[in-house]
């Protein structure tokens, strides 16, 4: 409605400043009349996918700069004939070139399209799997630990759209989410260099959510999704879609403990129990040392009594030995 609205303003402000123009109703007509072809082309161009509007217009610009080179070679041939003659037909080639550039960029256009199934082609023909970036791994920072690793398989595969949420991010008030997407964005350009991602151009723009878009993608080309989202892990899951979870492989790689293994602790607190001490290994798993607490700031031998697998994590049960 909104549009209809500023279209009939546009109309009377084209038909006062046409009458105010030439002080009669031709001028009114001429004002109206201008004002109508610009709102019909803006009609057209509305209905113009964005992709396809930007590969015409850079068709038409080739087309032009390909029209002024030819006039400025054959100005620099100093032949009075050639030169008069291509005057009189400039305009002529200009348009000629033009529309040559729009046909040719247009037809290409699908070609270059292709260009994403060309990728996942040639995955397939190699026998790679595919696997889709999400918005969380990146942000997460530790998606280049593990390519280096070569524990999977590269290229990945990030969605434009993905990247397009992560430039919103990256434009975001809150200075924590703000420094985290520009982060991201950093260890992407990086990969990129290393050729260890594919920026895929596919959109769903009857879909408002990535998660959304995430799903649909990878169910149309077979892919996994790399993530650590929670919520996102729990939907592709149902939709029968493999998810490679960073935390769970995290979990999957601390070392395991058995009741009579032991090992030295650095004490850095006390627990939540009378006497109790607490400390961390390497990989962030917390200890628990009965009668620790008299070991604050000192490093002792410990032997395991149990352990205990948590959603956050695994604790391990110690005494001093």
């Amino acid at each position: 409605m909104i549009w209809w609205i500023l279209r009939s303003g546009i109309l009377l402000v084209g038909g006062l400043i046409g009458f105010l123009i030439q002080n009669n109703i031709f001028g009114l007509l001429i004002g109206v009349g201008f004002c109508l072809l610009v709102i019909l082309f803006e009609l057209l161009i509305s209905k113009i996918k964005l992709d396809t509007l930007i590969f015409a217009v850079i068709g038409v610009v080739i087309g032009l700069i390909t029209a002024q080179i030819i006039d400025y070679l054959i100005f620099l041939l100093e032949e009075p004939k050639i030169t008069e003659f291509f005057k009189k037909y400039l305009w002529l080639v200009r348009i000629a070139l033009a529309y040559l550039g729009l046909v040719v960029a247009l037809q290409k256009k699908s070609e270059v399209e292709l260009l994403d199934k060309d990728i996942i082609q040639r995955s397939k023909k190699s026998k790679n799997n595919l696997i889709i970036v999400d918005t969380s791994i990146v942000i997460d920072g530790r998606i280049a630990d593990i390519i280096a690793t070569k524990f999977i398989e590269t290229p990945l595969l990030i969605p434009k759209f993905v990247l397009q949420e992560l430039q919103t991010l990256a434009d975001s008030q809150e200075h924590i989410k703000r420094a985290r997407a520009k982060r991201g964005l950093e260890i992407l350009t990086k990969l990129k260099e290393e050729n260890a991602i594919s920026i895929v151009e596919i959109d769903y723009p009857e879909l408002k959510e990535t998660d959304a878009k995430l799903i649909k993608l990878a169910k149309e080309i077979n892919a996994k999704i790399i993530t650590v989202d929670y919520n996102l892990n729990r939907i592709a899951t149902l939709e029968g879609i493999t998810v490679l979870n960073i935390n769970e492989l995290v979990m999957a790689l601390k070392p395991v403990f058995l009741p009579g293994e032991s090992f030295s602790i650095y004490v850095v607190k006390e627990g939540k129990e009378p006497n109790q001490g607490v400390g961390y290994l390497e990989d962030g798993t917390m200890v628990v040392i009965e009668d620790g607490r008299k070991f604050i700031n000192k490093k002792i031998d410990v032997v395991v009594t149990s352990t205990l697998q948590t959603p956050s994590g695994r604790i391990v049960f110690t005494k001093p030995l």
